[in-house]
């Protein structure tokens, strides 16, 4: 239950309240007609309440919460960043921003192809928009006024089920509902092995996979919550000689967290991607069909 608990949000910046000010009260009024009773009607089977749950009490004042805000600022300031950077594009005279965001279309391009497949590309637009909107809320909080709307479970989690549903699709729109959960169940086995061990494998991987979601948004909501953790806790040792230096080293370590976690995010999910896709059918003819020449020669 502590994992859904705005802890991050006892010093919530200012952008928050002022927004809040503002929209929270339609707000409050919205979820406390529609969304309070759904949430009562459901803990209640647990025995516990929605307050107590999400640790934090229905008011005008919370309505919005700041992970939700610090998201919203998050795609908008991706957006802003990517229109700066790319500025007008040019092949022969390119400025300095679009030879910065060539450089990460190309990383990320090879690393998309060497993970899935040279098929893989098609899958390009939902990586990179992955890696943008993870590497961007991670980098917010090192930014004064803003905090990292990865530091919250509640966002990471709705990253990583995103993610999770998207590569279920493409392996059932790939290989079809049966195929799909064909390949939880191993390989092929003699008959009087697969009785006993086929539903074994089967059920662990079944398994393995729909705890995916949860491990993948731990992962990121552990390193990002406990990084912000661990500023605001040294810096406020002994201040202010601990507000001068020590910040500076710890940005930089903030920058290295941001873009690790972010890396170990997106490759996850190629991962799980290239796991259920495969070539088409004709890119293996063509493969086939290319390799019988060489064959001939080799038999001549």
């Amino acid at each position: 239950m502590l994992l859904f608990a705005e802890g991050a949000a006892e010093h919530s910046p200012l952008i928050v309240d002022f927004i809040n000010h503002y929209l929270g009260e339609p707000v409050y009024q919205f979820e406390k007609a529609y969304t309070k009773p759904l949430w009562e009607k459901f803990f209640s089977y647990f025995g516990t309440t929605p307050e107590k749950v999400f640790g934090v009490e229905y008011s005008p004042e919370t309505a919005i919460p700041w992970y939700t805000v610090m998201f919203v600022i998050a795609c908008i300031l991706t957006i802003v960043v990517i229109y700066l950077f790319k500025g007008k594009l040019s092949q022969d005279d390119p400025n300095k921003g679009q030879l910065t965001l060539e450089a990460g279309f190309l990383a990320l391009k090879d690393l998309v192809v060497s993970i899935i497949g040279e098929h893989g590309f098609k899958y390009f637009p939902v990586v990179a928009t992955f890696a943008v909107m993870v590497l961007v809320s991670n980098l917010m909080g090192l930014f004064p006024m803003f905090m990292a709307p990865t530091a919250s479970v509640n966002v990471t989690f709705a990253l990583s089920i995103t993610s999770f549903l998207y590569y279920t699709s493409v392996g059932v729109r790939e290989n079809g509902v049966l195929k799909y959960l064909k390949h939880f169940a191993g390989p092929a086995l003699p008959i009087y092995i697969a009785v006993i061990i086929t539903p074994l494998i089967f059920s662990v991987e079944l398994i393995s996979n729909l705890i995916r979601p949860f491990t993948l948004g731990i992962r990121l909501f552990a390193n990002m919550f406990a990084d912000e953790k661990i500023f605001s806790e040294i810096t406020g040792l002994y201040p202010p000689i601990t507000q001068f230096v020590l910040p500076l080293v710890l940005t930089l370590l903030g920058v290295f967290v941001a873009f690790v976690q972010t890396l170990v995010f997106t490759l996850l999910s190629m991962i799980y991607i290239g796991e259920v896709s495969h070539p088409p059918h004709d890119e293996h003819d063509y493969v086939h069909e290319s390799h019988e020449p060489d064959a001939a020669i080799a038999h001549a």
